[in-house]
C-alpha cells in the first residue's frame, strides 16, 4: 500500500474527527492503548470542574448536589451499551483484580461446587487471584488447561469458568457464546475478564448469555492511569449472589450504621467502599470520547487498522526469518492489538521507541501494537511499519543500547 492510499482510507474514515478529542503528543505514534489509552482532552477539565468547584465550593453536600454518592451507578450506565449489559447490570468499583475476588468468591459461595476452570496462561494476576481463594477457602481447586481443551474440561465440578476474552499476549479471542452455553449446561458460571474488550469493539454480555464480568477503565475506555474498574452481574443472579466483601456503601441502609450487614438489592450489593470520586471523574471523561460513536465503526476500523499493519510489516519485513505473527490471521479471532514474534523483540522494540513509535513488549519475544479506533489513523499503521521495516534492514535494533534490559515495560 502507497502512503497515498493509507490516507485515502482516513479521509472516508467514519471515525477521523474522534482523534481531536485526544492530547497526542506530536512525533509519535501511539501503539500501547492496549496497556493505557491515551489523554482526552476534556479529562484535566473535567477534574478540575470536580476539584475546584464541586469539593472546592460545595464540600460535603457534593455527595448529594453533584451526585458523587450515584456515580458508581451513573458511570456505569455509559459504559453499559458498550459491552452489551443493561445499566442495572454494571457498577464502577475498585480495581479489576479486587472486583475479580469479589464475583469468584460470590460464585463460590452460591453453591457446594469448589472448582474454578481457567486457562493455562490466563493473564496472571487473574491466576494470583483465583490462588488467593484457592489458599483462602477449604477445598476451592484452580485448574487451568490449554485453551483447546477448556470446553471439554467443563464438568460437574466446575463452579466458575474464569476466562479473558482477549488474551493479552496473542490477541486471540475466545468463543464467548459457545463457552457460555457449555459452562450453563454443566451448571457452572462464566466469569470474563474485558480488560482487552471493553472500547476496542462491541461487546455483547447479555446477547452471549454470560453470568458475570469484569474490566478495567485506563485502556481502551481512556479513563487514566489506575482509572477504576467494572463489573456486571447478569440481573438473574442479584438476589443469588452475594459479595464476599461486604462494606457500608453496599448496606442497605449505609447512613442507618447499622452493626448487622444487610446487602441492598441489585448491582449496588456489589459496592464495598467510599467511591474514589475524581478517579470515576476522569474515567467518566474517558467514557465521552465515545459519544455518538457506532461500535460497528469501531470493530470495522479495528480490523482495517490491525490488516493493514499486517500486511505492511509483512511485506516490509520479509527478509527478517525469524519474525513471525502471533495473533490469528483472521481479524475475526483476535481484539485490537497485533503481535509479532522475534528473537530480538525486545531490543527491536526499543529501537521503535526511540524512532518514535510506542508499542510495547512481552516476554520471552512478542511485540505488541495496539491500534485504538478513536484515535490510530491508517497512517499510522503505514508509518509503524515503514519503520519496523528500516530498523530490521539496518539492523539498528543489534546495539548494546537497546539489547540491555533495564526496564521492560
Amino acid at each position: 500500500m502507497t502512503l497515498d492510499e493509507a490516507r485515502a482510507l482516513d479521509a472516508a474514515d467514519p471515525l477521523a474527527h474522534c482523534r481531536d478529542r485526544f492530547l497526542l503528543p506530536s512525533g509519535k505514534i501511539y501503539l500501547d492503548g492496549n496497556s493505557l489509552g491515551a489523554l482526552p482532552a476534556a479529562t484535566a477539565a473535567r477534574l478540575g470542574e470536580t476539584i475546584e468547584r464541586e469539593w472546592g465550593e460545595s464540600l460535603i453536600e457534593s455527595w448529594n448536589k453533584h451526585d458523587w454518592i450515584g456515580a458508581p451507578e451513573r458511570v456505569a450506565a455509559k459504559l453499559a451499551p458498550m459491552v452489551g449489559a443493561a445499566a442495572d447490570e454494571l457498577l464502577i468499583a475498585d480495581s479489576t483484580s479486587i472486583n475479580l475476588f469479589k464475583l469468584l468468591g460470590a460464585a463460590l459461595m452460591s453453591g457446594d461446587r469448589r472448582v474454578i476452570l481457567s486457562e493455562e496462561g490466563n493473564f496472571p494476576t487473574d491466576l494470583y487471584v483465583a490462588q488467593g481463594l484457592e489458599a483462602l477457602v477449604p477445598g476451592v481447586t484452580l485448574k487451568t488447561v490449554p485453551a483447546d481443551q477448556i470446553e471439554a474440561a467443563i464438568d460437574q465440578s466446575v463452579a466458575v469458568l474464569l476466562l479473558t476474552q482477549v488474551d493479552y499476549r496473542s490477541g486471540r479471542k475466545h468463543a464467548m457464546s459457545a463457552l457460555n452455553a457449555a459452562a450453563r449446561d454443566a451448571g457452572a458460571l462464566t466469569l470474563w475478564d474485558l480488560s482487552h474488550s471493553a472500547g476496542a469493539f462491541p461487546v455483547d454480555l447479555t446477547g452471549n448469555g454470560c453470568d458475570l464480568a469484569v474490566g478495567c477503565g485506563y485502556k481502551y475506555l481512556n479513563g487514566g492511569p489506575g482509572a477504576p474498574a467494572f463489573l456486571f452481574v447478569a440481573r438473574h443472579l442479584h438476589d443469588r449472589l452475594h459479595s464476599p466483601l461486604p462494606g457500608w456503601m453496599g448496606h442497605a441502609d449505609p447512613f442507618a450504621f447499622d452493626p448487622i450487614y444487610r446487602p441492598i438489592g441489585g448491582i449496588g450489593r456489589f459496592r464495598t467502599g467510599t467511591p474514589s470520586i475524581l478517579a470515576i471523574a476522569a474515567l467518566e471523561a474517558g467514557l465521552a470520547t465515545f459519544d455518538g460513536i457506532a461500535m460497528s465503526d469501531l470493530e470495522a476500523k479495528s480490523r482495517s487498522l490491525s490488516q493493514l499493519f499486517i500486511g505492511e510489516v509483512e511485506a516490509r519485513c520479509g527478509g527478517a526469518a525469524q519474525l513471525k505473527l502471533a495473533s490469528p490471521r483472521d481479524p475475526s479471532a483476535r481484539g485490537s492489538h497485533v503481535v509479532f514474534a522475534h528473537p530480538e523483540g525486545y531490543a527491536v522494540m526499543q529501537a521503535l521507541i526511540a524512532d518514535g513509535v510506542i508499542g510495547d513488549f512481552r516476554a520471552p519475544d512478542l511485540m505488541r501494537f495496539g491500534f485504538a479506533p478513536l484515535y490510530n489513523s491508517h497512517e499510522e499503521a503505514w508509518r509503524a511499519a515503514q519503520a519496523l521495516g528500516e530498523i530490521f534492514e539496518s539492523r539498528k535494533w543489534d546495539s548494546p543500547r537497546f539489547t540491555k534490559r533495564e526496564r521492560v515495560t
